[in-house]
């Protein structure tokens, strides 16, 4: 009876799935279709000029997110170390965290 109670402890202080959030930067001089991908510490940012479906995958495959970011810069905190692939809109990148 006290692993059960354990067990649901631990369940519950479990953090969800990682989220998008915006960021206000200004991105210079990119094309109206272009898509821009940057990682960087344990951050992924990305920039659309229009709005777009952002999915993550762990190498394997399995879903980690996925999202609808608005137009703009958005960033996604990873904290685990690994290869990812991203699919925004129709653009596919590996990621390297």
């Amino acid at each position: 009876m006290l692993a059960a109670a354990v067990l649901a402890v631990d369940t519950a202080a479990a953090p969800g799935p990682p989220r998008w959030e915006t960021v206000d930067t200004v991105v210079e001089s990119l094309s109206d279709d272009r898509v821009d991908i940057t990682v960087r510490d344990h951050y992924i940012y990305v920039f659309s000029p229009r709005p777009v479906t952002a999915k993550l995958f762990t190498i394997l495959g399995q879903p980690v997110t996925q999202a609808q970011l608005p137009s703009g810069t958005s960033r996604l905190r990873i904290d685990a170390r690994g290869i990812y692939i991203l699919k925004v809109g129709s653009l596919t990148r590996r990621i390297t965290i």
